[in-house]
Parts: structure tokens; sequence; C-alpha cells
């Protein structure tokens, strides 16, 4: 982790947004060029997108967010701080960003990776496939045992709630409650 944050660390505010739009943008192009090899259609990729389901992009999609930043608030009062460091990207990323920039950024996450772990890969190859995957590509946690293990089974039960409501939109809720939630905090304890 120190070798990360070391680069982490030299990289100007400008090159650290471009990375974070390249990584984007690569998810969201995985995604797109996946679909007429894997669905019938854009429209039937875009379909799982349920938002009309008020109730479960709300209650579940929201609640679920809830509970899983409402554990980590736990888990970091009581573990020690070495078992989060991630290797200062996500302070990085979120310290030196406004209110808006911060759920910019978490909306543009969340509707990324959900369209590509839940809504391609989770719909035609498996919860499991998934899960997997989406831990592989948050590699700067592959260092970190504890973080590692943490992204795995968050990873799980966002694709359970995938599973369980059939609804893209309730999963990219709850991806965009738990990153801005964290990543608001990130800002404030910063003194911002």
């Amino acid at each position: 982790m120190r070798k990360q944050k070391e680069i982490i660390d030299q990289l100007s505010d400008r090159e650290l947004m471009i990375n974070f739009y390249l990584s984007q943008g690569i998810i969201l192009v995985t995604a797109l060029s996946l679909t007429p090899f894997l669905f019938t259609s854009f429209s039937d990729l875009f379909t799982l997108f349920r938002f009309e389901k008020i109730g479960q992009v709300l209650f579940i999609g929201s609640g679920a967010g809830l509970i899983v930043v409402l554990l980590d608030l736990l888990l970091m009062k009581i573990l020690p701080e070495s078992y989060f460091d991630d290797g200062g990207i996500n302070e990085r990323l979120f310290t030196n960003r406004g209110f808006w920039q911060i759920i910019w950024i978490t909306l543009l996450v969340a509707f990324c990776e959900e369209l590509l772990f839940r809504g391609v890969i989770q719909t035609k190859f498996g919860l499991v496939a998934a899960s997997l995957i989406f831990a592989i590509v948050h590699f700067r946690y592959l260092a970190n045992k504890f973080l590692l293990t943490y992204v795995v089974l968050l990873s799980f039960f966002i694709g359970y709630i995938y599973e369980y409501t059939g609804n893209l939109a309730a999963t990219f809720m709850m991806h965009f409650v738990i990153d801005s939630l964290l990543g608001l905090l990130i800002y404030y304890k910063s003194g911002n």
C-alpha cells in the first residue's frame, strides 16, 4: 500500500481526475461493447433499470446502502485504521471536491459499475462471476486482506439485492448511497 500511496501522492489533481474518468470510461465502454453480443438490443440492457418501482429503489436500494454505511462506520470505530487503508485513493478523490462534485463522481461510478457488473455480467454469467470480477477490478484492495474480503462480501450483497429485486435501479441507488455518503464523510472529515 505504501508504494501505491506514493504513486497517488505524485499525481496532480488533474491527472487523478483523468485517471478516474478513464477508468469509468473503460467500465462503461466494456458494458456497452458486450451488450450486442449478450443482449438482443441495447434497450434490453437498459430496461433492467426500473425506476418506476420507486419503493424498491428508495426503500430497498437506499435502505441497503444505509445499512452498509452504518456497518462501515461501526467497523471504522472498532478496527485499526490500517484495515481501511486503500493507498489514499479515496482520500485524494474526495478531499478536494465540493458537495456537487462528489455527487457527480458517485453517480457516475454507481451507474457505470452497476451497468457492467450487475446489468451485464451478473445478468448473463451469474452472481459469483460478477462479484469476483467486481473485486478484481477494485485491485487497490488486493494488498489489504480486510478490504479485499469486505469488497467481495459487499459485491455479493449488492448482487443479492439485484437477484432479489431484479431491478438495476435498486442496486444503482444502493451503490450511490454507499459511495456518496462515504465520499462526503471523507470530504467533511478533511475540514472542508
